[in-house]
């Protein structure tokens, strides 16, 4: 699969995932919301990886690529934001969050999400 054709189909994976979970917030099944907001962000978090011919794999290796833009970006606390989608993903298995912390750690996705949309 080329670099192009890569990112596009993570970018699209990217936008159906938040579609997605932005219904099951409505719903307020927060469980299924987090996984999807977790594979959004994931999704965005390779789009921009495939977009420098960077294409990456296990779930390690996506952190590897996030240290790094984070120290393109430290004004952008992506570390930060990423620990809290992996929050989410925990949240998925264990339904461990109340709903406030759960609302929050969704609008610091979002914004994780549109700070990589401007690498694309």
């Amino acid at each position: 699969m080329s670099r192009m054709s890569r990112r596009v189909l993570y970018q699209r994976l990217n936008g159906k995932y938040l579609r997605e979970a932005e219904d099951l917030l409505v719903e307020k099944d927060y469980p299924q919301a987090s996984e999807k907001l977790w594979g959004a962000a994931v999704e965005i978090v390779k789009a921009v990886a495939a977009s420098r011919g960077e294409p990456l794999g296990a779930h390690k290796s996506v952190g590897r690529f996030i240290v790094k833009l984070h120290r393109e970006h430290p004004e952008w606390r992506l570390q930060e934001a990423y620990g809290l989608a992996e929050t989410l993903h925990i949240n998925f298995y264990e339904d461990n969050l109340p709903e406030e912390l759960g609302e929050m750690r969704a609008e610091a996705v979002r914004g994780f999400i549109e700070r990589l949309r401007e690498l694309l």
